[in-house]
């Protein structure tokens, strides 16, 4: 499988040009993707500009020779990139299992091309995993009772190195939400983000048109 998030992920970094601000997205394969940008910038002598969609991100970008930018200083982005959890036939997709799909969307929004990397585990026919939606903590019980009249379950999602909930990069809770098949994706997301207190949901379905999709291949 790392053979897999390697391939697509160099395979992406292959896509920057001299000159681009891009964004950079967080997640394993996207690593690899910075790992290749990184090694161009030092070969070729790449000029390029980041915007990471994390302190995680934008962390790596620094250990690796990347510069960093900001949104506030370049609104337009070339490209993007970034992984998935589950992507689906017409390129829509569940992001956040790394909560950090309010800043992904975003970046996703200001950027022309929007190159997402993936192994062929998160290709879907239909989408059905956990939707990690970014809530306000003083509206966190009535999100959970909203999301629950849609149909789906929703849990408060814990830290693994701290007791309580995960806090995002924002200040606010992850609720992980699960709705089996989920056969509109696109009402989906409009319903969630007509909750009051939601920030955002990781439902990408509204950049299809400019999302190029990047599966790795598995080397034997």
């Amino acid at each position: 499988m790392d053979k897999a998030k390697q391939e697509a992920g160099y395979r992406a970094a292959d896509q920057v040009r001299d000159g681009m601000i891009i964004g950079i997205g967080t997640g394993s394969t996207v690593l690899y993707a910075m790992e290749r940008i990184s090694e161009r910038i030092r070969e070729e002598k790449l000029a390029v500009a980041g915007v990471p969609t994390s302190y995680q991100a934008a962390y790596r970008a620094v250990e690796m020779g990347i510069m960093l930018t900001s949104l506030d200083a370049h609104p337009k982005l070339d490209l993007a990139i970034d992984g998935a959890d589950q992507i689906d036939p017409a390129k829509r997709m569940i992001k956040g299992r790394g909560a950090a799909h309010l800043r992904e969307k975003c970046v996703a929004d200001a950027a022309e091309t929007f190159i997402v990397v993936v192994d062929d585990s998160k290709c879907v026919s239909i989408l059905d995993g956990p939707v990690p939606i970014e809530v306000l903590p003083f509206a966190c019980m009535p999100v959970i009772k909203r999301i629950n009249d849609l149909g789906g379950s929703a849990l408060i999602r814990n830290g693994s190195g701290k007791d309580g909930p995960v806090i995002s990069d924002n200040g606010n809770f992850i609720l992980d939400c699960t709705f089996g098949e989920i056969r509109s994706p696109e009402e989906l997301e409009q319903n969630i983000a007509n909750v009051p207190g939601v920030v955002e949901s990781g439902l990408f379905t509204r950049y299809t048109g400019k999302t190029m999709v990047i599966v790795g291949a598995k080397k034997s």
